[in-house]
């Protein structure tokens, strides 16, 4: 069978290699880092023997079909547990619940909608005249040239709808102020995740560090693919050049590293990503004495954080910012007493609570800033080499940068390594109706 190098361990990486193991080939995947899952993955805790945390709190919806497929190759899914409420909080604790009812798409958040007490009714009427316009603006040719928070203006939503609505989910989807954002991602993630049905906006959370997702038994149900980790690439022109000066000479390369790192790896193919910025994402991480909450996770409302993830039994809580340039330069300990001071506002029994220890985790290079005019720019699997093919959240998968995106574009990666070697395969499921 041909052989096939992919460069980079992260979902995209791990993808590609699962699709083409699957079929077949022969595959090498080369990590520089010492763990696999890029900037999904986990670690311990320093100076906290035993304590394994995620980078961040990834999650997933239920129209994340490609994320979802990928994890039943690896036979993992059973621990990915899903929930189909969603808590809004505001400062003061008051609490709001929405849920799908048993009623067709798109009306099945109807009712939760309308006894939301978060919102007022003209909040209610404004975000259903958002929803309805959306269903009807889908097949604008001008949606990645205007941002999502200038076609709300335009569409008359409230300042709270927009805030405490709108912002709450796509800021965490997309990891892009509205501001900021290319209208053509918030309308995909809407359309998909909120208006497609009750199963497409499920919510799913690794029950187990993601670590344990790529875990070494899971890459044992593919045994024609071999991992090496700490292994750096310095070049895929001619074949793969490791850092360590060993070369492979396969029948198609993978890159799958960052779009910062990949110019520098194959400058030979001209990519050019002049213009496109980063947007970070921080993690605080707060130990308890005690339970605080009993809440899986809730979304705050009105504050800096955004979400609230309940990790194990009340004690240790992982808020997450989206999006949070806000928070990059600020000292750790300044972080945390924020954290601290809005989690008290939301959850009163936090104030009572003594804190054991706190830890915060910045990914400055958390993904590509969604602004407009990106899509059109963003690279396709094949490139000027016959022998080289692009993944990455960052590559043209039809998604934003999330783990579906790049796992679509992992997959989209080993398509094109199959047509180029004469074994076409689809690898890509279809989005949600």
């Amino acid at each position: 069978m041909p052989s096939v190098c992919v460069v980079g361990g992260g979902l995209a990486g791990l993808a590609a290699a699962a699709a083409l193991g699957d079929a077949g080939f022969d595959v090498e995947l080369f990590e520089s880092r010492g763990f696999l899952g890029g900037r999904a993955t986990s670690y311990p805790v320093p100076g906290a023997e035993g304590e394994v945390i995620d980078n961040c709190q990834h999650i997933l919806l239920g129209c994340c079909v490609n994320l979802i497929d990928f994890y039943r190759r690896l036979g993992v899914e059973e621990k990915v547990h899903y929930y189909r409420e969603f808590t809004f909080l505001e400062p003061g604790g008051r609490m709001s619940k929405l849920r799908a009812a048993t009623l067709p798409a798109p009306l099945h958040f109807g009712p939760s909608f309308l006894s939301m007490p978060c919102f007022e009714w003209s909040d209610r009427v404004s975000i259903a005249r958002g929803m309805l316009a959306m269903m009807r603006e889908h097949r604008r040719t001008d949606l990645d040239s205007i941002t999502m928070l200038d076609w709300l203006r335009a569409h008359r939503q409230t300042t709270r709808a927009i805030d405490w609505f709108w912002s709450q989910v796509l800021v965490s989807a997309i990891n892009e102020d509205l501001g900021r954002m290319a209208a053509s991602h918030g309308f995909q993630v809407f359309r998909l995740g909120f208006l497609a049905g009750a199963a497409s906006s499920s919510m799913g959370i690794p029950a187990v560090p993601l670590a344990d997702l790529y875990s070494q038994e899971a890459w044992s149900r593919f045994p024609r693919v071999r991992i090496q980790t700490r292994a750096q690439v310095d070049s895929v022109e001619g074949g793969v050049g490791l850092a360590a000066g060993e070369r492979r000479d396969p029948d198609a390369i993978v890159l799958a590293v960052p779009f910062e790192r990949a110019s520098a790896i194959a400058p030979h193919v001209g990519l050019n990503f002049e213009g496109w910025d980063h947007s970070p994402i921080t993690g605080i991480h707060i130990w308890f004495d005690r339970a605080i909450t009993g809440l899986p996770h809730a979304t705050l409302l009105g504050r800096t954080i955004q979400w609230m993830f309940n990790k194990r039994d009340g004690r240790h809580i992982q808020l997450v910012v989206s999006a949070s340039r806000s928070l990059t330069e600020m000292p750790r300990a300044e972080v945390i007493d924020l954290a601290l001071r809005e989690l008290a506002e939301f959850i009163p029994a936090a104030a009572q609570a003594r804190v054991e220890r706190a830890h915060v985790v910045k990914e400055i290079r958390a993904t590509f800033s969604a602004k407009p005019g990106l899509e059109m720019v963003r690279p396709k699997a094949e490139t000027s080499d016959p022998k080289l093919f692009l993944a990455g959240d960052w590559t043209s998968s039809g998604w934003p940068a999330t783990m579906e995106g790049a796992v679509r574009s992992g997959y989209l990666a080993a398509e094109a390594v199959c047509r180029k070697l004469g074994s076409p395969r689809q690898y890509l499921k279809p989005d949600v109706a």
